[in-house]
This record gives C-alpha cells, sequence and structure tokens, in this order.
C-alpha cells in the first residue's frame, strides 16, 4: 500500500494577500488558483520550491467561527516545518525580505532550526535537517 498527504489546509484571511506571501517572500510556487462556482470559492495551492510532496492549500475563512484560527491553527506552536537544503542561504533572504524570525537560529542534534512566522502570525520552523536523520534519509 502506497498513501501520502496531498495537502494541509492552511486557513487564511485573503487569498490575493496569501498568494503575494508565499510566492514573494518565501519563494513559494503557486501550483493551482482556479475558482469552485460551485462553492463559491477558489482553491490555491502553493509548495515550497523544488518540492513533490505535500502542499498547502491556501483556504479562506468562509465562517466566523473559522476566522478566529487564522494564525492560531495550532494554539501557539509550531504548525509548520519548512526543510532546506541552505539554512544560512535561506534565513538571510528570508531575513532581508521582512520575515519575523521568534527563535533565532540554534544548533540542535538534528540540524539547524529557527522559528519565523508567516504573515498572520502562525510559526514555522525553518530547517535544514542533518544528513543522517531519519527524515532527512526519507525526503531524498
Amino acid at each position: 500500500m502506497k498513501q501520502s498527504i496531498v495537502h494541509i489546509a492552511l486557513v487564511v484571511r485573503d487569498y490575493d494577500e496569501a498568494i503575494d506571501f508565499y510566492t514573494k517572500k518565501l519563494n513559494f510556487t503557486l501550483i493551482e488558483d482556479s475558482y469552485q462556482e460551485e462553492q463559491d470559492k477558489r482553491w490555491v495551492v502553493v509548495s515550497p520550491p523544488g518540492s513533490v510532496g505535500t502542499t498547502i492549500l491556501l483556504a479562506r475563512a468562509s465562517k466566523p467561527e473559522q476566522e478566529q484560527f487564522i494564525g492560531n491553527q495550532t494554539g501557539g506552536r509550531v504548525f509548520l516545518f519548512l526543510n532546506t537544503d541552505d539554512f544560512w542561504r535561506d534565513y538571510k533572504e528570508m531575513m532581508a525580505k521582512g520575515i519575523e524570525f521568534v527563535r533565532e537560529p540554534k544548533e540542535e542534534s538534528y540540524g539547524k532550526v529557527a522559528v519565523f512566522k508567516d504573515l498572520y502570525g502562525n510559526l514555522w520552523d525553518l530547517i535544514e535537517l542533518n544528513e543522517d536523520h531519519s527524515i532527512s534519509k526519507r525526503i531524498k
């Protein structure tokens, strides 16, 4: 059997501001942006550059009860983990583009890591896993 997680839904306030942030600040690729008439919503999918795995579905909050989770989908915990092949390149570029880091870079047993906020306040790890890490072996 082979299964995979295709999308992770990220609740956003506005499609266009989210697309702008992810494509211009994080260099993500816009995979799809199509209107779904029957539900009166857009299907917006982005992915990190060079990634062939799970994508992020930018899902605009459509009800007031969904709006309260914008920027806090995991109750203040790190929500998403962006692995890179060059931590310092990406960290410096993100800093230059005004990305707010809330935890400074440090070396951990698994690799380099720093925590940043997306445009809504969701926390992300920017990580470069060590080559011998079990996850690193899975993504090669």
